[in-house]
């Protein structure tokens, strides 16, 4: 058990500030993530002997960090409901205006506030996959859903995020002469983004874009936004020194802490 401790405390210690930028994003608050990483740092230690290394510390710390956000978050009533993105971009007539979304994602506060809008499961694949450049993979086995379900719920916050910094009317025009229908077109953005879509669908959504006159602005705003959000990781946003204080003595206290038995 001391040694199982002894190996969550250095993991602890050493993803630090990423669990920090972390829960930073989730939360929106400085007050509110310090609070999110005390909290993974005690459930961690707490659960020391539950760690087998099936996953990375970094993975089983950014999970448990991910369930205390969901479980300390007041819901968001600006929070926008999965269904109603869903049926936003699966209308052929929704587009946005690209240069005001990519512009209002240019502005940090705004963008922040966009992200914060989005359902947890997405803001999270959203935050690990975009900001930090985890893999579709590493995201799944970090919040223990499949493979598809994370690719779902990054599909949906990026969709979810664009709609987010929308502002105005909606432009609304018909789609004629395209080859395939919008919203097929628009499920499959999220992995033509990606380059992982084979080559006759990434034919056919280029084909669908070149003629689509609503479809290229989303992509287009998408595209800006994922390179928006990327720059967000900021090597600067390093944990406070007084809750790095505080998590020293936590693991310290747990590791001196007298065991069972002995």
């Amino acid at each position: 058990m001391a040694a199982a401790i002894e190996r969550v405390g250095t993991a602890i210690i050493d993803d630090l500030d990423g669990l920090y930028r972390f829960a930073l994003l989730l939360t929106g608050d400085r007050h509110r993530a310090e609070d999110v990483v005390q909290e993974t740092a005690v459930r961690a230690l707490a659960a020391a002997d539950s760690f087998r290394g099936d996953a990375s510390a970094r993975t089983w710390l950014h999970r448990i960090a991910h369930n205390v956000a969901i479980d300390t978050a007041r819901r968001s009533s600006r929070a926008i409901p999965t269904a109603d993105v869903e049926a936003l971009w699966q209308d052929e007539r929704y587009s946005v205006d690209t240069a005001e979304v990519v512009g209002r994602a240019g502005d940090r506060e705004e963008l922040q506030d966009a992200l914060l809008r989005l359902p947890e499961d997405q803001r999270t694949a959203v935050v690990l996959h975009d900001v930090d450049g985890w893999t579709v993979a590493e995201v799944a086995a970090a919040t223990e859903v499949s493979l598809p379900a994370a690719k779902q719920r990054l599909r949906r916050g990026r969709m979810a995020l664009v709609s987010a910094l929308a502002a105005g009317p909606q432009r609304r025009r018909q789609t004629q002469g395209t080859p395939m229908r919008c919203w097929d077109a628009r499920r499959l953005i999220s992995d033509y983004l990606d380059g992982d879509l084979p080559d006759v669908e990434v034919g056919t959504v280029e084909a669908h874009l070149r003629g689509c006159p609503t479809c290229p602005p989303l992509y287009a705003a998408l595209v800006g936004v994922h390179a928006a959000v990327g720059r967000l990781r900021d090597p600067d946003a390093v944990v406070p020194r007084t809750l790095a204080q505080r998590i020293c003595e936590v693991v310290g206290s747990s590791a001196d802490a007298p065991r069972p038995g002995a």
